[in-house]
This record gives C-alpha cells, structure tokens and sequence, in this order.
C-alpha cells in the first residue's frame, strides 16, 4: 500500500508540473480594433456597431470586448479615430476580422435623416480579411477604414442602403499622407498613386484638410483634382515611411 501511495503521489505531482508548463507556454496578445472613415457629402452617417469578432489562423474565433453604440462615421474622419473593440487573444496571427451591427443605422442628407438598410451586416456582419501577425508584450493595433463615400448607395425609390466598403490599416507598416489646400469652401479629391500603380482616394473636408492612411512605405504621386474652374495639382516622388505621417502643409492650386 505504500508503494502504490507514493506512485499515485508522484503521478500527481508529475501531472501538476505538465499543466504549470502548458500554462507558462501559452502566449497573450493585446489585440486592439480602432476605426476611422474618409470624408464624405452628407450631414452624418450613424453606424450602430453591437460586436468585433475576430478569428485567427489555428481555428479560433474571439468575441472582443466591444465598445458598442452608434457612431457617426464623419466625425472619424483626416486622422481622427476611435477605438471600437479590444481584448486579450492566445494566438499570433489573425485572418479575419467581423464587425457585426445593429439595426439603428441612418444617413442624415440635407438635414433629414433617413434609414440606412443594411441586410447583410445584421445577418452575418462586415467581414475584413486581414493577414496580421501580432507581436508579444506590446498594444497590437488593427485600424478599420471604413468608406462612407463609397459604401452609401443611393436607391431608385430615393431610399439609403449601405454597401460597405471597409479597408485594414496595420498601423505598425503603413504610412500616411496628409495636408490641406489654400483655396477653402470647394470640393476636391486627393489620390495617391504608389510606384506599382496601387491608387487610394479621399476628398478634403469642411475645413479643406485631408489624409491618406495605410500606405505602404514607398514612393507615391499626389494629385488634387478641384471642382472649376480651378485645375489640378500634382505632386511627385513623396515619400512614405511606415509609422509615420508625411505632412505636405497647405497647397496652392494652380
């Protein structure tokens, strides 16, 4: 009976040091989702986000600690941003990112508001594919860019649906581009054009700034193409650099 006692104890003990090392192997990761939007022609545009999922490359899906409410998407816009979602995830690489909304959505144009259908968010949510591996011990950042100008569809019967375009912005290798123009009061739209042909788009806002986030380190061209009768300005070889925002200051158009 000793013998079998001590054998059950060493067992036990043995078991106990196994679960202690799986658990000092298993790895944290901050993951943190932020969303941010380009200016767009309407009053606002509230979107009601009610869950951030998040699903990575062994299998798992996390639900994030989700910042829910309605936001209005142009107040997120030349560099504002906000944080959506967070939490702790045990896995280094995510691939997908869902952004699962409500039904209180609405577009306000020319001060009156309007329901905004979005069938396909509230069914199985907004899915992003990312391709994000993420680093231990530090705050990993994913940013939504998420489109109102181009996800606004305006009906044949004069109502408002949402086709949302959305874009990943990896903070930690990407770049921005901003600045504004001197001429105030006008519609303009500014595009960036990198070495490989890659455009990204946005228009100033009320106040004639812009920016253009998540481009990749590189060389771009910018072009500012106004309403007329002013023309357009270019401006070439500018350089981007990961992390980091290139201000271009006020430009005079032509």
């Amino acid at each position: 009976m000793k013998k079998l006692f001590l054998f059950v104890s060493v067992a036990t003990t043995l078991l106990f040091i196994s679960c202690n090392d799986d658990d000092s192997q298993a790895q944290s990761y901050s993951y943190n989702v932020k969303m941010t939007d380009a200016p767009a022609p309407y009053d606002a545009v509230y979107i009601d986000v009610q869950g951030v999922e998040v699903k990575t490359s062994d299998g798992a899906t996390y639900d994030l600690e989700t910042e829910a409410q309605v936001y209005n998407l142009l107040e997120l816009s030349n560099g504002i941003t906000v944080e959506i979602a967070s939490d702790e995830i045990q896995s280094a690489y995510v691939t997908q990112i869902r952004l699962i909304l409500g039904e209180n959505n609405s577009i306000v144009v020319n001060g009156q508001t309007y329901p905004l259908s979005t069938p396909s968010a509230q069914q199985s949510g907004l899915k992003l594919l990312v391709n994000q591996e993420l680093d231990a011990n530090v705050q990993n950042t994913i940013l939504i860019d998420f489109d109102a100008h181009s996800s606004i569809v305006v009906e044949g019967n004069g109502s408002y649906s949402l086709k949302p375009v959305l874009r990943e912005v990896n903070v930690q290798i990407t770049g921005s581009v901003s600045g504004s123009i001197s001429t105030t009061g006008i519609n303009a739209t500014v595009t960036a054009i990198s070495a490989t042909g890659e455009e990204f788009t946005t228009i100033v806002d009320e106040n004639s700034e812009f920016q253009l986030l998540g481009l990749a380190p590189g060389t771009y061209t910018i072009s500012i193409t106004p309403e007329a009768p002013l023309t357009s300005l270019t401006i070439q070889n500018i350089e981007v650099m990961a992390n980091t925002e290139t201000n271009l200051g006020a430009l005079i158009l032509p």
